[in-house]
């Protein structure tokens, strides 16, 4: 694998409007060192309105500062996990913004210390109309708040979050995943980046030896990677527990104001839904001519065209082509990412695996992508794209006390392009083994986001209430609670002994209950590519409605006014029937 010096700076993003180098992010800290006494002496005075407004707004001017080389830190690890150097720079900005928690924490307590009538009063002042919903929250959430001095000890935890970082390290950094054989006895080399390559790989031998070596390396290292896990489960429930709530479930719903009964709808229509994915699996089995179907199986292209390759600058036009009914800003958004490098498009030694975008108030968002060149890889580009283009809206049109979305709606926008290019992809298909490839693709992304997520939530769910019920958690408990839910999420299909192990690759764990949200997310992006696609009057306007909302409403609520509505189960059933129909075109070509 190529080193990071030997990727063209045409394939690199561009860091310089963040951060023009390491010097300047080491002269910008300092220069934000001198904020953190001047937030301190608001201690105790956070009482009046004229007070309060004048601690927002420092304390807004030193976010101002920091966010932007943080930003550029957090993307330069990123390019090469093992630099020291950043990993160092890493250390210093971790210690000193957890010194900011700690000493800035009383600021938190004393505006929940606010009476109802001080809260509502300030909620109702035009000077602090960007902050209405940070006040409205504080509001709410005062149960769930401690003393200032709790508040200041707990501030000072953020060594809880290397759990996440523990794991990644171990799997990006450490595990040296050596070479597999493919039928013909080859040795060929493997890595993160080539997983999904060979799992689609029509080599059946070469995807049974992907899934076992994958899986079966985090096996070896189960018990370290099981007590990780555990500890951060043990410190997800101690931290739901001191702040008064029933569980970890109710603390992430309530603190995105997500009900409930959203969470367990989504659970009750894809247990419902669960025969839709078998039948995906019988025609997927039918098409790939085995007797039986293997876990390893499942996740394999369909057409005989698997090796099929694009270069970078193709996969930008078809995705520009695929998102052209999101009219033409969209589409010349797209083409300022690739000409601005707000990209890092190629795989690197000790790059960080997997894809993302990351995005800050006054900045473009940021995409890092490992593009190996197959069609997945274009997915993949348009999926962060999607995300980038959130950003891109929110910033544009909410101030930025109100421009994050939450994690809740993160997800709609990338997979919304992803139902625009298979749709783009099928429309352009000639052939019926073309179709019927287009038709796998798009079930398997339906399989990874809607039905595996789902999985994952149940597993993340079982977990934590097991700690919470005082049952304890051990590793074989974790494999087998897990392996337990694939054999009934894969129905007829066999699975491996390493099957069991895969729960511990799953980086989103170590964000609680985050991978529901991928469902919900796929379900809302279906009927928003529908509407659009059909050009229902309103569509396009809807949901740039949504785009450009930030976090200016609860999520639900958001979603209501671009009329799609996660409270409703006819919004699932829509999703569900439209899977339905697709498949039943499937079928009339098999």
């Amino acid at each position: 694998m190529k080193t990071r010096k030997q990727i063209p700076e045409k394939y690199k993003w561009d860091l310089t409007p963040l951060c023009k180098n390491d010097e300047v992010f080491g002269k910008t800290l300092e220069k934000a060192k001198a904020y953190l006494p001047k937030l301190k002496k608001f201690e105790g005075k956070l009482k009046d309105k004229q007070t309060i407004l004048q601690y927002l707004k420092l304390d807004k001017e030193f976010s101002n500062l920091i966010n932007p080389i943080a930003q550029y830190l957090h993307l330069k690890q990123d390019e090469e996990l093992s630099n020291p150097k950043y990993q160092l720079m890493g250390e210093k900005l971790s210690y000193f913004l957890n010194e900011v928690s700690i000493e800035t924490s009383f600021a938190s307590t004393e505006l929940y210390e606010l009476s109802n009538e001080a809260l509502d009063e300030i909620i109702a002042d035009p000077d602090f109309a960007n902050y209405d919903r940070m006040f409205k929250d504080i509001k709410k959430d005062k149960k769930h708040k401690l003393s200032k001095a709790e508040e200041k000890l707990l501030a000072g935890m953020d060594f809880l979050g290397g759990f996440a970082q523990n794991m990644r390290n171990l799997s990006d950094v450490d595990f040296n995943f050596g070479e597999i054989e493919d039928e013909k006895g080859r040795k060929l080399p493997f890595s993160h980046s080539l997983y999904g390559k060979y799992m689609r790989s029509k080599d059946r031998t070469l995807r049974k030896n992907a899934f076992a070596c994958m899986n079966g390396k985090f096996g070896q290292s189960i018990n370290m990677l099981a007590n990780n896990y555990i500890n951060d489960v043990k410190a997800n429930c101690y931290f739901a527990k001191v702040r008064k709530y029933k569980s970890v479930l109710e603390s992430e719903l309530e603190g995105e104001e997500v009900t409930p009964k959203v969470y367990k709808t989504l659970i009750e229509m894809v247990h419902q839904n669960l025969p839709l994915l078998f039948d995906y699996f019988k025609i997927k089995q039918k098409e790939l001519g085995l007797k039986e179907m293997y876990i390893y199986d499942t996740m394999t292209a369909t057409d005989k065209n698997t090796d099929k390759t694009y270069t970078y600058d193709e996969a930008i036009e078809i995705i520009k082509q695929a998102l052209a009914p999101l009219g033409e800003e969209y589409v010349g958004l797209i083409q300022r990412a690739k000409e601005e490098r707000w990209i890092d498009v190629m795989p690197n030694k000790d790059k960080r695996s997997g894809a993302y975008e990351s995005g800050i108030y006054g900045y473009n968002p940021y995409v890092l992508t490992n593009f190996e060149g197959d069609i997945d890889s274009i997915f993949t580009l348009a999926h962060e794209l999607g995300h980038a283009m959130h950003s891109y809206f929110s910033n544009k049109n909410q101030p930025e006390e109100k421009v994050y979305y939450t994690i809740f709606l993160a997800e709609i926008a990338s997979t919304t392009n992803e139902i625009l290019l298979i749709n783009y992809f099928l429309q352009r298909a000639k052939t019926s083994e073309e179709k019927c490839a287009l038709y796998n693709k798009l079930f398997d992304e339906v399989k990874g986001s809607i039905f595996r997520q789902t999985m994952f939530a149940e597993f993340e769910e079982k977990m934590h209430a097991k700690v919470e019920a005082g049952e304890g958690l051990n590793k074989d408990i974790l494999c087998n609670e897990y392996y337990a839910l694939n054999k009934q999420y894969f129905g007829f299909v066999k699975l491996t002994e390493e099957t069991k192990y895969e729960w511990a690759r799953i980086p989103h764990f170590f964000t609680c209950f985050y991978v529901y949200k991928y469902a919900t997310g796929m379900i809302c992006a279906i009927n928003f590519a529908n509407r659009i696609l059909n050009k229902e009057k309103g569509a396009l306007a809807d949901y740039f409605k949504f785009l450009s909302a930030g976090n200016s409403a609860s999520p639900i609520a958001i979603l209501r006014k671009s009329h799609c509505d996660l409270e409703k189960q006819e919004t699932f059933d829509k999703a569900f029937d439209y899977l339905k129909q697709i498949l039943g075109d499937w079928k009339k070509l098999n």
